[in-house]
């Protein structure tokens, strides 16, 4: 069943039209209606052109939150083999928000690690929403410091809406885990490439994306904050979060143009849960692409060119 968004009711209503009628006929042979079908199609694909032609950071915001978008696991299985998954902080639990282990890509050993929100209630329950834990972080630490000892590049898939902010989170040193994620993606000596699948949210999603390159899905967003809670903060109104998503320079166009994302990976029209498997494709032809651009490049190379980045991060304009 196809989950439509907010702004896209007049498009649900048209195709629920050619659908019924298709079923219609289903059920009864003489009826002819696949010229009316097809003239709704055609009109809910011009429809839905002109809803995707330029939309608003905040319904950018409603795409990349869209339940059916492939999610970690999804790009996992799709484009790694041998993925043996590795599990635990060694500390106190395994966070099931964060799935990693090892993996091969194009044939290449790599490290994978990424946010799960997962795909229905059950599991989106047990993976906490995409929301990680400290074990999370350290779990991602200890994944990120066996690659650097083995020489493998290491590849993160950010799907967040941020860190859990629960009591025994903090308890346990939610900030402190966050931060020392964010200094071991500084410190690795191997190529470190990140993708920005759905949400990028807040320092849960720094964590793993302070890397080489970062390529960010053309309706994917990365913000310091969610537009609710920047609302919540500055006007005392969550429901100003329109204005707020304006205000956060969110989209992957914004911030491609501020230095911070790399790439901006094309998404099929309507989004990429519309044709998962060739966003899928997508992604791991830009993956590629990027360990190619790093390939040969010395640890101490890695590292400087990294810290750089994240130095002139600033320098560029939306004016510019």
């Amino acid at each position: 069943m196809t989950h439509y968004l907010d702004f896209e009711k007049p498009l649900a209503e048209i195709e629920g039209k050619a659908e019924e009628l298709r079923n219609m006929a289903r059920s009864n042979e003489e009826m002819h209606v696949e010229d009316e079908a097809a003239a709704l199609d055609r009109k809910a694909q011009d429809l839905l052109k002109d809803l995707y032609k330029k939309l608003t950071p905040w319904r950018k915001c409603q795409v990349a939150r869209h339940p059916d978008r492939p999610h970690c696991k999804d790009y996992i299985e799709a484009l790694f083999t041998e993925y043996t998954p590795l599990a635990g902080d060694r500390g106190f639990a395994d966070d099931h928000a964060v799935m990693g282990g090892l993996a091969r890509f194009n044939d290449i050993p790599v490290m994978v690690i990424g946010h799960e929100k997962g795909h229905d209630t059950q599991t989106r329950i047990e993976r906490n929403f995409g929301m990680a834990r400290p074990e999370g972080y350290r779990k991602a630490i200890r994944l990120m410091d066996m690659a650097d000892r083995f020489g493998l590049p290491v590849i993160t898939l950010v799907d967040t809406p941020g860190a859990y902010p629960g009591k025994g989170a903090e308890e346990r040193g939610q900030s402190e885990a966050i931060a020392r994620s964010t200094e071991k993606c500084l410190q690795i000596g191997v190529p470190l490439i990140s993708i920005i699948i759905g949400e990028g949210g807040s320092g849960g999603a720094v964590a793993f994306a302070t890397a080489n390159k970062l390529a960010m899905l053309e309706h994917s967003v990365y913000s310091v904050i969610s537009p609710e809670g920047c609302a919540s903060i500055l006007w005392k109104d969550a429901e100003k979060m329109r204005e707020a998503a304006e205000a956060l320079r969110l989209t992957a166009q914004d911030l491609h143009k501020l230095g911070v994302a790399d790439n901006v990976i094309p998404e099929p029209l309507g989004g990429a849960h519309r044709d998962r498997a060739a966003t899928i494709d997508a992604v791991g032809k830009t993956i590629a692409s990027m360990i190619d651009d790093m390939s040969g490049m010395k640890p101490k190379a890695l590292v400087k060119a990294r810290r750089d980045k994240f130095l002139a991060l600033g320098d560029k304009g939306l004016a510019a």
